[in-house]
């Protein structure tokens, strides 16, 4: 049984992180060898799905890949009404890009393609 807290540096942030006694007890009961890598505000941030200076939107648990991904969005100007946007996809530039109200607009108006395609 461990006698001694350890202090251990996070690999995410650098900083020095105390690793208790009681914890070396909870890691060894549950048969884990390896001691933690990360401070507990880094494991909280990893679980939630990183910090938002990654580059990623967080929409929440289950928006891509099973919740286990963050959806990255990418910066667009809009084909229509010039209002700087995101999208889940990276433009090409050979086709408009729109935001979501205008996206809607044009669907509207633009005629059912796959009706006059099966017909």
């Amino acid at each position: 049984m461990p006698s001694l807290d350890r202090t251990l540096t996070c690999r995410s942030c650098g900083g020095s992180f105390v690793f208790t006694t009681g914890e070396q007890t909870f890691y060894s009961s549950r048969g884990l060898l390896n001691v933690p890598g990360h401070c507990a505000a880094c494991r909280d941030s990893r679980r939630q799905g990183g910090s938002p200076g990654e580059g990623y939107v967080l929409y929440g648990g289950s928006a891509s890949f099973g919740g286990r991904t963050p959806r990255q969005m990418h910066p667009v100007t809009c084909e229509r009404c010039s209002q700087v946007t995101e999208v889940p996809f990276s433009p090409k530039g050979d086709r408009p890009v729109y935001c979501s109200e205008c996206f809607n607009l044009v669907r509207a108006e633009a005629p059912d393609l796959r009706r006059a395609a099966s017909a």
